[in-house]
């Protein structure tokens, strides 16, 4: 699953206005200054990052990166596997597989509990 892909996708849209709830956590909010205090990593890392295509920020007509709450985790979440000694490739895949692992869990609390407690306990019978 590419950074392009569906769990990584940012939905686009204007910064402002009246948005949903699960809006607002992927649309820039933050310029790259406030993710730098908000985060202690330098800009160059934030820049990076986003270069290594562990996010896209969005940008303004100006061409300025804008973060959004969903950026600001995924960077967090960059950096603490940058500080276990993990490397930019591991850290893509690792995001990746979290997101895809974020998306099943999704579709599986979607599936009514009697089809769950069905399915588990044809897997536990050996059968199915």
């Amino acid at each position: 699953m590419a950074a392009s892909s569906p769990a990584f996708k940012k939905m686009s849209g204007a910064v402002g206005g009246a948005v949903p709830d699960a809006e607002w956590k992927v649309q820039g909010l933050y310029p790259i200054s406030v993710v730098t205090e908000m985060t202690g990593l330098g800009a160059h890392t934030l820049r990076g990052y986003e270069r290594a295509g562990l996010l896209q920020p969005a940008r303004t007509a100006g061409g300025m990166r804008l973060y959004s709450p969903r950026d600001v985790a995924i960077v967090r979440r960059a950096a603490a596997l940058a500080a276990e000694g993990i490397n930019v490739t591991g850290i893509r895949r690792i995001l990746q597989l979290e997101a895809e692992v974020a998306l099943i869990r999704a579709e599986f609390d979607g599936v009514p509990q009697p089809v769950v407690a069905a399915s588990a306990e044809r897997g536990a019978s050996g059968t199915g």
